[in-house]
Parts: structure tokens; sequence; C-alpha cells
């Protein structure tokens, strides 16, 4: 799937000025029309995904406060040249340990905490290598939110391999050796840009 697809981009656009209007909009009549544009976003991306538009309509509605972008957070473990990845349950898929941000935590408490909750391994965060637009990958599927991707180097400090909740697997991976990714968290673009960071510690952060 193309990671530029401008039916969703619109339709994100418009998302956005209908939740930021609701939100400032104080006379019921422009309160309306942010409403009706809302449903607009809901039909257009309802159209593109095959979700019903009342499923679509309902996720815009609980999106309350001005509009901004989601944070995803990944963290790249090596070991001996190898990366550390972890197989998602819900779609057999591997990528790197990590998901959202959670309030009251920075990026790098989150990025950590994620680790040990989907791998046993406890890291600790030592270099930003790369901050990307999700919509500018080819991560399937597209989501109806904007989201940054942040990706951590992290060093091992202790734990062990254990399968949780979320996932079902976790081993090392040689770049020329990956196992079936799940494309909605990881995409081979972004792997290879980390296994680059691998390569030359100290690379200055990558951004789209």
């Amino acid at each position: 799937m193309p990671a530029n697809l401008p039916w969703l981009d619109w339709a994100k656009q418009l998302a956005a000025v209908a939740q930021n209007g609701l939100t400032f909009a104080k006379d019921p009549f422009d309160v309306e029309r942010y409403e009706a544009v809302r449903k607009i976003a809901a039909e257009l991306l309802a159209a593109g995904s095959g979700v019903p538009v009342e499923r679509v309509l309902t996720l815009l509605e609980s999106e309350l406060g001005y509009c901004t972008p989601k944070v995803d957070v990944r963290a790249a473990v090596f070991r001996e040249g190898r990366l550390l990845l972890v197989r998602e349950r819900s779609d057999g898929g591997w990528t790197l340990p990590g998901g959202w941000a959670d309030p009251c935590q920075s990026a790098a408490e989150c990025v950590a905490r994620e680790v040990e909750e989907e791998s046993g391994f406890q890291v600790r965060p030592v270099e930003l290598l790369a901050v990307f637009d999700r919509s500018k990958h080819p991560h399937e599927p597209p989501f109806a939110s904007h989201v940054y991707k942040l990706f951590f180097r992290c060093e091992l400090t202790g734990g062990a391999p254990a399968d949780t909740l979320e996932t079902d697997g976790c081993a090392f991976f040689a770049e020329d050796a990956l196992p079936p990714l799940s494309l909605t968290r990881i995409t081979p673009d972004e792997l290879a840009a980390v296994f680059e960071h691998g390569r030359n510690p100290g690379r200055p952060a990558v951004f789209d």
C-alpha cells in the first residue's frame, strides 16, 4: 500500500478542522457546521477503508480538545549486531517493542516500560534515533489519527525473555534474516534506518 494516500490526508485534515472548530465554537450554528464537516470526514474515511461510517464517526466523536498527533514510542535494543523484536499476538507479526506514549511519563520512560511489558527485558534509553511521521511510511492499515513515531536506542540492563499478554515471542534478529513484520507497527524502511544507526552509533537522529 502506498505511503501517500491523498484521500486519507484530506479526511484527516477535515476531521482536524471539525475537532478544533468544535473545541472553540460557541455559536450553535457553527457547532452544527463543524459536526457536518466531521460527518463528511467520517464518510471519506469509511469509503476509503471499508469500515462502517458509524464506527468511524464514533471514533472521531471520542477525540476531544485541540487535535494533535498521537505519539508511538519504539525501542531499538541491539545485542551483537542483532535487533530485539517481539511477536504480536494480535496479528502474528514481529515488531520493535513499544506502543502509545502514556501521560505523566517521559517518552524515554514510556519506551523502557513498554520493552519490559512486551519482552521481559529491562533497558535504559540512551539515544533518540528517529522521529517518523507514520503516514509517510507504508504501514498497513492506515490510521484515522495522525501519528508520530519516536525510536530510541536502548541498552540492556537486566531481565529475561518472557511471553506477555500482548506478545508470544521475543528474539534477536540479524538484518538479513528478519521474520514477517507487523506492518501496522513497523515497516522495512524504518527497520533499515534503525540498523543503520546500529552500525554507526552516534549518527544524528533522522526525521521526515
